[in-house]
């Protein structure tokens, strides 16, 4: 490791050059949201029940935003084929995955090369109904833009975009920092494609520091690195007592519905205090901050009289300790149900793994639990699974030093190391095809922008903080000392 230079491209004060890019952010920054707003009213949904039109229109989008910056020998989007029992579906061949935007520009005179990724593609909106204003119309409210996607994660890809109008602002494009771009379609339906594009593209992706900017930050005021994510183990099961359909009347009491059984063996997941109640799932040692009750109440809008779940420091049990919901059942509605003994019944299940555990270690143990305990020898079937392996940050390396560095320039305060609930299960393929890339785990959201779920938005503050953070990021790597 080797110390930075003390000025940046032929700057003599990096003082003045951190005043050039705080600058040169503020002045672009209506346009940088005004480009995020077209970006967010293209609904990128890459499900495959969605129009996949709209993927495509983003990734032209985002192409033309990327050409526009002028730094680039090469932008294109690409695909790769789905891997094998990655969801390519019975009986289709090569099927491809969503379209990415990718580009590079080559570094020079012994400068490192950064892969800055982010994704274009969101999560389905739900109900229109559970939104104040339309999931697709990006609405500005106080200090918060609103819309799907606002925040996770086409403010990511805003991020960097912005980040590099303003290193070009300030260093013009004759910098000598290597930067690759990699902005995915396909992150919110499972990434299936993407160890098969890094493969197929490690040439044009491999970097010495890869910034992934798509976690959050400790609150409106202070930055975060994430250094702990989950992995996640996520699989459809089938619950079935019955051949077919039988009058609850004539029958009921005599023989178990499906309803009934999938309820009983679903309740065996969890103790009475919500811990999860699996043998074999692991739990990993992590020093956590202050974080009580009341600020879990308020981010989570934890209804009054209802109780947290779980044992433990409440950032330990998010960060550090298994989860398992049911995120979906099949079964009739209310409005169609009938007096009718059900046959079968298919649930969804998602499991948070915690580090240090495989994500295969952790589905062997959630399935040997649920086959071990079905009630009344009802029968199950188990498909459509998807993994992810957990991460763990190694925070000893120059990047983490230099963009700690970035982050309390940027935001003037320390950031914190934080782990998330959450997984971003392609990080692990991303350490196996680049062993040596040290990886930083970024984001632009706060604890408030409710990813994933009804109004989700993006706080314009944290954006434009995070944006340039990100900025003196690349300025600092391109002063780095050819020998680094």
């Amino acid at each position: 490791m080797t110390e930075s230079h003390p000025a940046v491209s032929g700057t003599s004060d990096p003082t003045s050059t951190s005043d050039a890019l705080r600058s040169a952010v503020e002045a672009a920054f209506p346009a940088t949201i005004a480009d995020l707003t077209r970006l967010v009213k293209i609904p990128s949904v890459s499900w495959a029940a969605f129009d996949e039109a709209h993927v495509e229109a983003s990734a032209e989008a985002v192409a033309e935003l990327v050409r526009g910056l002028g730094v680039f020998d090469l932008v294109e989007i690409r695909r790769a084929a789905i891997g094998e029992g990655d969801g390519a579906g019975e009986g289709t061949e090569a099927a491809l995955g969503k379209p990415a935007v990718v580009a590079r520009r080559a570094a020079r005179n012994g400068r490192p090369t950064v892969l800055l990724y982010a994704h274009h593609d969101v999560q389905p909106p739900g109900e229109d109904a559970d939104w104040e204003s339309a999931p697709f119309e990006p609405t500005l409210r106080g200090d918060r833009l609103y819309g799907r996607g606002a925040a996770d994660d086409k403010a990511g890809v805003m991020a960097h975009i912005g980040a590099i109008r303003a290193l070009t602002e300030v260093l013009g494009t004759d910098f000598d920092l290597g930067i690759a771009l990699f902005i995915e379609g396909e992150e919110e339906s499972g990434s299936l494609s993407f160890a098969n594009f890094l493969h197929e593209n490690r040439e044009l992706l491999e970097a010495d520091a890869i910034v992934v900017a798509d976690s959050g930050n400790w609150d409106l005021e202070t930055p975060a690195l994430t250094v702990a994510l989950r992995g996640a183990v996520a699989f459809r099961m089938r619950v079935s007592t019955l051949a077919h359909a039988s009058h609850s009347g004539m029958f009921g009491g005599a023989v178990p519905d499906a309803m009934l059984a999938a309820i009983q063996l679903l309740a065996t997941l969890h103790d009475e205090d919500g811990s999860v109640a699996v043998a074999g799932l692991t739990s990993a040692d992590l020093e956590t901050p202050a974080y009580d009750e009341a600020q879990l109440r308020a981010e989570t809008g934890l209804l009054d009289g209802v109780s947290p779940i779980g044992r433990g420091e409440i950032l330990s049990r998010i960060w550090a300790q298994p989860a398992i919901t049911v995120t979906g059942i099949d079964a009739p509605s209310v409005a169609n149900a009938s007096n009718t003994l059900v046959p079968s019944v298919a649930v969804r299940v998602s499991a948070r793994v915690a580090p240090g555990q495989r994500d295969v270690d952790a589905l062997v143990a959630i399935r040997s639990h649920l086959e071990a305990r079905a009630p009344f020898g009802a029968k199950l079937e188990f498909d459509a699974v998807e993994l992810g392996n957990p991460f763990l940050v190694d925070t000893s390396g120059w990047a983490v030093a230099e963009s700690n560095a970035a982050m309390a320039e940027a935001w003037g305060k320390e950031p914190v190391e934080i782990g998330v609930g959450g997984s971003i299960p392609f990080i692990a393929e991303l350490v196996a095809e680049f062993p040596a890339a040290q990886i930083l785990v970024t984001g632009v959201e706060d604890p408030d922008s409710r990813a994933h779920s009804p109004n989700e938005s993006l706080h314009l503050g944290v954006f434009q903080r995070a944006l340039l953070s990100e900025a003196l990021f690349l300025a600092r790597l391109d002063a780095r000392s050819e020998d680094s």
